[in-house]
Order: C-alpha cells, then structure tokens, then sequence
C-alpha cells in the first residue's frame, strides 16, 4: 500500500514514518508534504495514493483548504495535537483521528480499521499492465483540430507545441513559433491522452513539451524555474515536491 504524509513537523514526520515501518513494513511512503499548496499542486499532478496521514494545521494554513481545491478519494487518518476537529474531519474521508503524541497500539488499531473497511486488492499481473501500457502507447494524440478566424478547422500536430497553459478558464496550445490555439480540453485530460515522456504536467497551469525546456533556474524554497524556447505569460514553477519527477522526466526516467 502506498501512502501520503502531509505533516509540517519534520520530527512529527520521521516518528510517524518509523512507527509504520515496525508496524506495517510492507506499506509504502510515496512522499511528505508541509504545506497546503505544496499539497494542492502533488495532488494535482499525481494519482491518487491509496492512505494519506494528515496533521490539520500545516506551515500556511488549515488542512480542512485542501479539500476545497482537490477531491482525496482515498482513506485519511488525521493525526494532530487538537481534538475539536474530529467531527469535521469524519465529513472528508476520514477513517480515524488519532491525537499526538501517537502510540503504536492506536496506530495498530487504525491501520486494522483501514484494512477491515478497504481492504487491500491483489496487485495486477505485471504482463496485463503491460498490455494495458501498450494499448495506451498506441492512443496518445498526435494532433488536434483547432478552431481558427471564420468557420475552418486547424490540424495541429502534438510536436508542434511547446506547451499548454490556462488563464481565464481557456486552456491554450503555444506553438514553437509563438501560436495560441484555444483547446477544447482540461489540463487535466491533456495529461492523460498525452505521451508522458513528451509532455509534463509542470503545475495546475502548465504542460510543457521536453523539446521545448531551455535550462532550468534554482529558486527559492528548494523549487525550480523551468526555462522554455518559446516565451510564456509566467515563470513555471516546479514545487520542491515535484523536483525528482522532473528531473527523472528530462533524463528519460519517467
């Protein structure tokens, strides 16, 4: 099982790693999070985890802000110093409310909750997701048609684009030479008909091509700048919890 800590006491964090570790050694930490838009942007451009641990008040702000930007679909355990929140936290997927400091045998018995409410399911055959990786290889969009000035359609290749982006709620395709396109698609279902070794989902604003990257800018906070060819309305930054993932995406890793 793999699993999200969001927690913006790095002490908190590491004891809360090691107690699952004893516990639940097969269970597996995917990523820590400190914060509610670190938190917003993970969710954004990752699938969703199968158990999130959750403190409620985070380095910017109240836990309870990330569920009005992102739907968590999976099972959370809160875990906090403060229990006047434990109703409220019942009405976002919560499936228990543990209070710091945790002991083991209210960790044990939450994760014995977890499995007799959501059991874990066996695991695919590798060979059909292989299959499966295949038949979706195979369906990556290649080209669009776009509406242009009057009643014509446009067939605009996907190597043509350097990258996607939203503003004012119109997602546009920039072209190499600078061209905007309005598409008649999310961010969202972009990533997902595009090859994901061609295109990144940088941010909830940004899809960039990987021939579009000129070279990267270290920012603050641990988060990077990416640089494109072609120009854009704003920096692209990458969250210091999307670091790894980019640069696993521009050496061919991802």
């Amino acid at each position: 099982m793999k699993y999200l800590i969001i927690e913006d006491e790095k002490a908190a964090a590491r004891n809360l790693k090691a107690m699952l570790e004893q516990l639940a050694p097969d269970m597996e930490l995917i990523d820590v999070l400190d914060s509610v838009a670190d938190t917003i942007d993970w969710f954004g451009c990752h699938a969703m985890p199968e158990l999130v641990f959750m403190d409620i008040h985070l380095a910017d702000g109240s836990a309870f802000e990330i569920f009005e930007h992102t739907d968590i679909t999976c099972p959370i355990i809160f875990t906090t110093a403060y229990d006047e929140y434990a109703l409220r936290a019942f009405k976002v997927n919560s499936i228990d409310y543990l209070l710091k400091p945790i002991d083991k045998e209210e960790m044990q018995a939450a994760l014995t909750k977890l499995e007799r409410l959501h059991p874990v399911r066996p695991a695919e055959p590798d060979f059909l997701k292989l299959m499966q990786n295949l038949q979706r290889a195979e369906n990556y969009k290649t080209h669009f048609l776009v509406p242009v000035k009057g009643d014509k359609l446009l067939p605009l290749a996907v190597n043509s684009v350097s990258y996607f982006y939203i503003a004012d709620g119109i997602v546009k395709a920039v072209t190499t030479q600078g061209k905007e396109y309005a598409i008649n698609q999310t961010l969202d279902e972009l990533t997902e008909c595009l090859n994901p070794q061609s295109f990144f989902r940088a941010n909830r604003q940004y899809l960039i091509a990987r021939e579009a990257v000129k070279d990267i800018t270290l920012w603050f906070n641990n988060r990077l700048i990416v640089n494109l060819h072609t120009a854009t309305p704003e920096k692209i930054v990458i969250s210091k919890n999307r670091v790894g993932d980019l640069k696993d995406w521009l050496m061919g890793n991802g």
